[in-house]
């Protein structure tokens, strides 16, 4: 049996350990102590048929895969949908929205979430959709792993390594780039929603993804940008005024957190499962991480297994 050392504890290294642990298979994992992954930032909303709109193929059709893994290994995984919604001056843009993807209805968006009655003529909803908080998943699978009596330390590994670092990977992958995603945690109890709620909007269309106890996650801004400081005041500006626009209650959210993080990606803004000089690799999730890591993971291991395999024979 092989031993595996993950470089990285984002949803990455954490998705590729789980599978490992699954397999049988001697695993550890190597943190960053001083770096938080850009998946603890993340929205974790589980939407492949949203994506459509600006995505590679690949991902809508490698995404249908994530909602029904997560929710075998995490408790909390939502299968409540993603509605879809755009002020009355901006109504091409859900017309737009609508011809790109696919998997939605039209409704009345007071009908799907009751806190917008009368803010929305009308709205996309895409019921097979899903979302999960992503800190609470990440720590559950961290839980099992060291249940499971895998090590997460940040010495030097000791087996066959799989680097799952994303941007820290940098050193080793020139061609990832970074791309920067600035957000804020809300806390209201004066609104309620039950899915997450797309807000388009041409120069700046974003997202609000309900949590636990009157907390939203308000996202995200892309950048291509390797600056990882904290939020900028026009980024901060413009989240709010959409959250404002969704519904005015929100203006009297408290901001309880804001972050930034650095999404890893390749040209094509799709990840991909690399063997290079002995050493295994996942990474360029970009904005999907929680979306397409688990499919991502599964390809590894068939990877694993071939390389494991041609060794054997040669």
């Amino acid at each position: 049996m092989s031993c595996w050392s993950v470089l990285g504890s984002g949803v990455a290294g954490l998705c590729v350990a789980t599978l490992l642990v699954e397999r049988g298979e001697s695993v550890e994992v190597i943190t960053q102590p001083d770096c938080r992954a850009a998946s603890h930032w993340a929205g974790g909303m589980l939407a492949p048929w949203c994506e459509a709109e600006s995505a590679p193929p690949q991902v809508i059709e490698w995404g249908q895969h994530a909602a029904g893994w997560w929710a075998q290994r995490v408790e909390g995984v939502e299968q409540q949908g993603t509605l879809v919604v755009t002020p009355p001056r901006d109504s091409r843009e859900l017309t737009r929205f609508a011809i790109m993807t696919q998997q939605h209805q039209w409704v009345a968006p007071g009908e799907i979430e009751p806190a917008l009655e009368n803010r929305f003529a009308r709205g996309l909803f895409f019921a097979a959709e899903a979302h999960l908080d992503p800190r609470r998943a990440m720590q559950q699978l961290r839980d099992k792993l060291q249940q499971a009596g895998v090590p997460l330390h940040s010495g030097k590994p000791t087996g066959t390594i799989i680097d799952c670092r994303g941007i820290h990977a940098a050193d080793q992958q020139p061609a990832l780039r970074a791309v920067r995603g600035e957000m804020l945690i809300l806390q209201t109890p004066d609104v309620q929603f039950s899915r997450p709620v797309r807000l388009l909007h041409p120069r700046f269309p974003c997202y609000l993804v309900p949590r636990a106890d009157g907390h939203f996650m308000l996202g995200a801004t892309m950048v291509e940008s390797h600056d990882s400081s904290p939020i900028s005041a026009r980024a901060m500006m413009e989240l709010l005024s959409a959250a404002y626009s969704l519904h005015p209650a929100l203006a009297e959210a408290r901001i309880v957190e804001s972050g930034t993080g650095l999404r890893p990606a390749y040209r094509q803004n799709l990840p991909e499962v690399r063997y290079e000089k002995g050493r295994f690799s996942l990474n360029g999730l970009y904005r999907h991480g929680f979306l397409l890591a688990p499919i991502m993971a599964e390809k590894l291991m068939l990877q694993l297994t071939q390389e494991m395999t041609h060794a054997s024979s040669t």
